[in-house]
């Protein structure tokens, strides 16, 4: 029943990524599409889908459609470290630099402990105002994630009180020019209300605590415009007493080799994770935009 349940769920999330991809491409048909914004304004795609870094969303949109403009966005992302191995595949829509939505399946491999955890986040990101490059206050964005377990069996076993839950965050973002040997800097600084665990795939709250809000930052520098290096930093919640939690941390780069594609490799300490201690290792994500 489990496998069953599972099977389902993959389906249905692969049909919603290749929904959203085809209405894009619609989209992509009409006059409206060019990517008129600067190389990389869109960033790369976060492991929950939405546009950031790897480990936050930033308050950019993703692609570089401007505001007569739509944009798609693909991606397939590997992280690997001591004990587990996350593979996520996601898309994103952007509607005229105003609203970003996107859909992203999350598969985690346990590695050392053996079977797999997987949930589907299905999120939106408006854009209140500002623009990244040249307004003094930046671009500030709102955005939710909806995050469903594939099974949540083990969660609730180790004291998870839900399977699904809704994360809600604000993000800021500024490119700060010639700021650093004559390079540009980009900042990011998303405030966000979260009851997952483990970025929900050991569930949603437990015996410690439930929805906290928690801080994530970003800094960027550009060595090159087609070049990016910089590192992140994500607040967790510390929610089950039976699996500690820490912070995210890494340490990343991005090259864009043109608007519609960009590699980014990142340097990943995560911390403990459901017991077993100091998961570090590496990053991959390739992205497709259009």
């Amino acid at each position: 029943m489990t496998f069953h349940s599972y099977s389902l769920s993959r389906s249905f999330s692969s049909c919603l990524v290749a929904s959203l991809l085809a209405l894009g491409l619609a989209l992509v048909a009409s006059p409206s599409f060019a990517g008129s914004r600067i190389l990389a304004t869109g960033a790369v795609s976060a492991i929950e889908g939405a546009a950031g870094g790897g480990l936050s969303p930033w308050a950019v949109l993703s692609s570089t459609a401007s505001e007569q403009e739509v944009g798609i966005t693909a991606a397939t992302t590997r992280a690997w470290v001591d004990d587990y191995r996350l593979t996520v595949t996601g898309a994103s829509l952007n509607l005229y630099d105003r609203l970003e939505v996107s859909v992203a399946r999350q598969t985690l491999d346990l590695l050392t402990l053996g079977g797999e955890l997987g949930q589907d986040i299905y999120a939106a990101k408006v854009r209140l105002f500002g623009d990244v490059l040249y307004h003094p206050l930046g671009i500030w964005s709102v955005g939710a994630q909806h995050k469903q377990l594939v099974d949540g069996s083990i969660p609730t076993a180790l004291g998870a009180h839900d399977t699904q839950s809704t994360d809600v965050y604000l993000s800021a973002s500024k490119l700060l020019f010639s700021a650093i040997a004559g390079r540009n800097v980009l900042l990011n600084a998303t405030l966000r209300n979260t009851a997952a665990n483990q970025g929900g795939l050991l569930g949603f709250g437990g015996d410690q605590g439930g929805r906290s809000w928690v801080a994530e930052g970003s800094v960027g520098v550009f060595i090159t415009p087609q070049w990016i290096i910089g590192a992140e930093y994500r607040q967790k919640p510390d929610n089950l007493s039976v699996a500690k939690e820490d912070d995210w941390q890494s340490l990343y780069s991005a090259y864009f080799f043109n608007k519609h594609l960009s590699l980014t490799g990142a340097w990943l300490d995560l911390g403990d994770i459901a017991g077993l201690p100091s998961q570090r290792g590496g990053y991959l994500s390739l992205q497709a935009a259009f």
